[in-house]
């Protein structure tokens, strides 16, 4: 029989910081939610959205008192979508022959870090889709094109225009956008940035335009959606989120969740709006995200799908509520022991848990989460 799982566990922090790790940026930079832990799996939670105040009056004084102003307060629902395990398994012989070779504990710490390692991913994708998908507006001209500074100056100008908290905001971008952040001498030179040497000596990316600058593995390049001639049937007003369409040509794809749609309004140029719902018809409607189009649209307008592209997204930490929580287990449990093993990387906690069998030991990491974007109109994208 292996070592408790209080023996192993020192071992078990020490091969996490040896094992190869991807980055993680979203997961650091998201609404951890504290109530977890009182969420079951596929339950539906309901997160309140108060409406905009469009009531305003001119106060008229009158001995009658002034009628009820009663308002209809939204909500977004949140779930724990998943619940995941990450196992691996050993025989008694097989522990017998590694003991005459590089010994069992050493494998199975860094089959520990292993399991915490791609736990971590999956958790990091999960906010790196949701992100994408709840993206108010994006900015960016070219696809396939990393970012330059002036791409991040337009995500804050969306967040700024959409209201959106001017504190504790995070930009979380590829490798590919980070290289060329780094290759800006305005941010490198100590006597222009400021503090450039902390990226010119230490590689530090720090702030910028008020976003804590943050780099993931998981950055989603999305392929485009597959409708072309689309044209909006009837005018389209500032702040609606319902676009009805015709003469689109589609295939069984058609528009899904997270598709950029470049639309050309009455002022102001073309905007990237997201595709909240989609459609597989040649004709119908389409629903954007929150806060919805920024100027009129004109009958007719055309509606563009945006190429495939990299999604490096910017956002205020209320945007997005991602859950965690160790997955539930019932009083008859055949596991012999458990702990708890917090990744010092992304601050996920997991539950390790060992389970007897016959001549052989099972050991799992698991957890339970899910992820949510319950404010859009605090994210904004960047085209890379």
């Amino acid at each position: 029989m292996p070592n408790s799982l209080s023996n192993l566990i020192p071992d078990a922090y020490r091969a996490l910081d040896v094992v190869s790790r991807e980055l993680v940026g979203f997961i650091p930079a998201v609404q951890l939610d504290p109530s977890a832990d009182t969420i079951a799996a596929n339950q539906n939670i309901r997160i309140p959205i108060t409406p905009s105040n469009s009531a305003g009056k001119d106060i008229t004084p009158a001995m009658s008192f002034p009628s009820a102003a009663y308002q209809t307060i939204g909500y977004v629902t949140h779930t724990i979508s998943k619940q995941r395990a990450f196992p691996f398994s050993w025989t008694q012989e097989e522990i017998k022959s590694v003991n005459n070779g590089p010994g069992y504990l050493s494998l199975q710490q860094g089959q520990i870090a292993q399991a915490i390692r791609a736990a971590v991913n999956e958790i990091e994708v999960d906010c790196a889709v949701a992100a994408k998908n709840g993206v108010s507006r994006f900015f960016g001209a070219t696809a396939g094109t990393a970012p330059v500074l002036a791409d991040f100056a337009q995500a804050q100008k969306i967040l700024d225009d959409n209201g959106a908290p001017s504190s504790d905001r995070s930009a979380v971008f590829n490798t590919t956008a980070a290289v060329a952040l780094r290759s800006t001498s305005n941010l490198y030179k100590v006597n222009e940035a400021g503090d450039g040497g902390n990226l010119l000596r230490q590689g530090t990316l720090g702030d910028l335009y008020g976003f804590n600058l943050r780099q993931s593995a998981k950055i989603q390049s999305t392929t485009a959606g597959a409708m072309t001639g689309a044209l909006f049937n009837g005018a389209g007003a500032v702040g609606d989120t319902t676009i009805t369409f015709d003469t689109g040509t589609v295939n069984t794809t058609g528009i899904v969740a997270g598709d950029i749609l470049s639309i050309t309004g009455t002022t102001g140029g073309a905007q990237k709006y997201v595709v909240a719902t989609g459609s597989t018809s040649a004709s119908g409607t389409i629903v954007i995200n929150a806060p919805g189009l920024q100027a009129a649209v004109a009958d007719n307008t055309a509606i563009t799908v945006f190429g495939t592209s990299a999604r490096n997204v910017a956002f205020s930490r209320n945007a997005i509520v991602l859950s965690t929580r160790l997955p539930a287990s019932v009083p008859n449990d055949l596991a012999i022991d458990r702990a708890t093993i917090t990744d010092p990387r992304s601050g996920i906690s997991f539950e390790l848990a060992m389970y007897p069998g016959f001549r052989m030991v099972h050991f799992e990491i698991a957890c339970a989460w899910g992820v949510s974007v319950v404010k859009p109109e605090h994210v904004a994208g960047i085209i890379g």
